[in-house]
């Protein structure tokens, strides 16, 4: 059954994570420990989908990529172009503002090891379906990384297998809308190299040429 909502806080809809946040709260009593909603326009031209919340940072900040390492590269170069009004995002009370833009998950709740399983993915796509068909023609989806480039896809009723993933890949999608590419900021992929600040920056710079 499709959601005609683009979040619920009250959602359970998957028993290992709503039972794995469960076990958050109790273990860190002061996080957010809930889905985590979208931050930003809510008719922004740009939006950013990321996989889902880390554990100590959006999903004890409650605010997409605040307070952990992976919003270090993300945020500073949303500041860079003029998507943000400041380069930090260290808590959801930080005065930080979004232009033009709004940051989402694939999946709304914080899953055991960052990595949500094949089932929750599905069944949390309601939520960003509903999100990403409300857009207008001309507006940007940046997915970060292969599980938000796939939830994207599924959104839209596109087959994966059509759109391959790769990092700068550009594609248009059936209301007008571009899908971009990019690795994700994620610890991993800045301190390999995999993702660099000037790929990331060009992915970015991209998204906003393209904005009508």
């Amino acid at each position: 059954m499709k959601s005609d909502t683009a979040f619920d806080i009250r959602c359970k809809l998957c028993p290992r994570l709503a039972g794995f946040l469960a076990e958050v709260r109790e273990e860190h009593p002061d996080y957010y420990a809930l889905p985590v909603p979208p931050f930003g326009d809510p008719k922004a031209r740009f939006i950013v989908v990321g996989l889902a919340p880390g554990k100590h940072g959006a999903n004890r900040t409650g605010r997409p990529f605040t307070g952990d390492y992976a919003g270090i590269l993300l945020y500073a170069t949303l500041h860079k172009f003029g998507f943000a009004s400041r380069p930090e995002s260290v808590s959801a009370d930080d005065g930080l503002k979004l232009k033009d833009c709004r940051i989402t998950n694939a999946v709304k709740c914080l899953p055991p090891a960052n990595k949500p399983q094949p089932d929750e993915i599905k069944r949390c796509n309601r939520y960003i379906s509903v999100e990403l068909q409300a857009t207008n023609e001309g507006t940007v989806i940046l997915a970060l990384g292969l599980i938000a480039h796939a939830a994207v896809l599924k959104s839209f009723g596109l087959k994966a297998s059509a759109f391959r993933f790769r990092h700068g890949a550009e594609y248009p999608l059936p209301g007008g809308q571009v899908l971009l590419d990019s690795y994700h900021c994620s610890r991993y992929n800045t301190q390999t190299k995999r993702l660099t600040t000037p790929m990331f920056e060009k992915v970015v710079a991209r998204a906003k040429a393209l904005l009508p």
